[in-house]
């Protein structure tokens, strides 16, 4: 295999629905997020896996703020989280959120999650179960924490960073990366499966301008989107569609390279009839019909 890796060029599209489909036969997504300051987040990916054609969303969030939460993703139903007397997270949560997991078909952590113990144990706890997880936003600065994670990894996983969050993540510096992006991707995708070889490669959905997917083997650079996309929450919406997605029968790979994709295309959509400069998140998953039904 060359460094540079096997160039995938276009991404894979939905099956079409049965006719006697029902709201179990396109995947339950579990979504584990949200803390004091950043109650948005979570519901920012249930949303966008529900707009990206999940059946069922939970959503577990600290009960501190999960009524909060509850109120922005309406159709997602909700878990509330163990808490302490300041409402931050307690231990005993890692259990919810592996009892939780055993009912999901794909899971997803990390958004406004916060970093903290409990924190790194749940991520510590997701690796160690076999159902497919994606790891964004504070799940990865939780995940650095875990020195030996790619060693214990016990399950399928994409892992989606920014530039900043995969030198933390990796140890290389900002410019090193940016100034091969492809490169270090592949590179650092190897070496997390070398650190397990008798698991799935993890796939690395490194954003950013042209955003990167590899599994070490495989890469797709992405061409849809705009500076648009550059605005606080747009990951979130990108991990609530990687997991929908998966919940839908693809590869983490097949889903990464499509969600990239999708996202980016609705950013699209959404900066031609917004603008640039006003385009939101929270705006996302309202262009992502239109986004979806051109992949499929």
């Amino acid at each position: 295999m060359s460094r540079q890796g096997q160039r995938v060029k276009s991404v894979p599209g939905l099956p079409a629905r049965p006719a006697d489909a029902h709201k179990g036969s396109f995947g339950r997504v579990l979504i584990v997020g949200g803390s004091r300051g950043m109650i948005g987040a979570p519901a920012l990916a249930a949303n966008a896996a529900f707009r990206g054609g999940a059946g069922l969303v939970r959503v577990a969030a600290p009960s501190s703020v999960q009524l909060a939460v509850a109120g922005l993703c309406p159709c997602a139903t909700s878990l509330p989280l163990a808490c302490d007397a300041d409402g931050e997270l307690d231990r005993s949560a890692v259990r919810q959120v592996l009892e939780a997991a055993d009912r999901a078909d794909v899971l997803a952590v990390g958004p406004g999650l916060a970093v903290g113990n409990p924190q790194r144990d749940i991520i510590q706890a997701l690796l160690s179960q076999d159902r497919p997880v994606v790891i964004d936003a504070d799940g990865l600065n939780n995940l650095v924490n875990l020195s030996d994670w790619p060693a214990a990894r016990k399950c399928p996983a994409v892992l989606t960073p920014h530039p900043g969050e995969f030198a933390r993540l990796t140890g290389l510096n900002m410019s090193r990366i940016q100034s091969d992006r492809d490169g270090a991707a592949i590179e650092s995708a190897r070496r997390w499966t070398e650190q397990a070889p008798d698991q799935p490669p993890p796939v690395l959905l490194l954003k950013g301008a042209g955003t990167v997917v590899t599994d070490g083997e495989r890469i797709y650079v992405n061409d849809t989107g705009n500076p648009g996309l550059a605005t606080g929450g747009s990951g979130d919406v990108l991990t609530g569609l990687v997991a929908a997605l998966i919940g839908q029968g693809l590869t983490a790979f097949e889903a990464a390279c499509l969600a990239a994709w999708v996202h980016g295309r609705a950013g699209d959509y959404g900066a031609d009839q917004l603008g640039e400069v006003s385009l939101t998140a929270w705006d996302l998953p309202d262009f992502l019909p239109p986004a979806m039904r051109e992949a499929q």
